[in-house]
């Protein structure tokens, strides 16, 4: 089965930012190849003017710019929309991924990276958008509801108990979404990573820590001492009414 998306559909933009042109140019000619629709930029100013002018359905970027630090393009990005961001990286510690996750980064790939790997993480990426259009729920879909807020999963989004939406990026509404498919049961933190990240994921329990305490920040009334995204030490997470 081809993993090239539909010509039935408008093809999805991608936005890489590298400065390193040999690696722009092998991952631009994969993602074409693939029928991705593909603009490259060599440093983070450019890549905001591109991103302003013209914004992707992606962004993958490096941290290592020679203008501006990555961290802070995935900042820029994430404070005017909820697009999926893929950081790449020769920055191996759990504290570099961690700043990246918690500037709004949905996932990070270390350097050096097989190409397969890069384009299943894009993939993965594009899964997780949500729908973001906001309308009323329809009779048929279904709801989970809390006492501070309501889990649209047939139209994909939350929203307060006022009826305001609340804006998630596709990697928190992800992860909310696998706790609201069965609320009130623990889902493991391996599963969790899997479900959310793909096979490949297991032991990035820094990445569930970074996501959970931003789905708290956004949904609970005390993100302090939360009452429904609620952890088990050691063993995962799950949704209370």
């Amino acid at each position: 089965m081809s993993n090239q998306p539909s010509d039935a559909v408008e093809r999805p933009r991608v936005l890489l930012v590298d400065d390193d042109p040999a690696l722009v140019r092998t991952v631009s000619i994969s993602l074409r190849a693939r029928g991705y629709v593909v603009h490259a930029s060599h440093d983070g100013r450019s890549a905001l003017t591109q991103w302003r002018r013209a914004p992707a359905d992606l962004v993958v970027v490096d941290l290592g710019l020679p203008d501006l630090d990555g961290v802070d393009v995935v900042r820029d990005v994430r404070a005017r929309s909820t697009v999926p961001i893929l950081v790449l990286s020769a920055r191996h510690s759990e504290a570099e991924k961690v700043t990246a996750l918690d500037a709004g980064a949905d996932d990070y790939v270390t350097k050096p990276f097989g190409l397969e790997e890069l384009l299943a993480r894009v993939r993965a990426a594009l899964r997780r958008k949500p729908s973001a259009d906001g309308t009323p729920p329809a009779a048929h879909d279904r709801l989970v509801r809390t006492s501070s807020f309501v889990v649209n999963l047939t139209a994909q989004h939350v929203t307060s108990t006022t009826g305001t939406t609340v804006r998630l990026t596709p990697t928190e509404w992800h992860v909310l979404e696998v706790l609201a498919r069965t609320p009130g049961d623990l889902i493991g933190q391996r599963q969790l990573l899997q479900e959310v990240w793909g096979p490949g994921y297991g032991s990035e329990t820094n990445y569930l820590r970074v996501y959970i305490a931003q789905l708290r920040r956004k949904l609970e009334p005390n993100p302090a001492r939360p009452r429904h995204i609620l952890t088990e030490p050691g063993r995962g997470y799950r949704l209370a009414p």
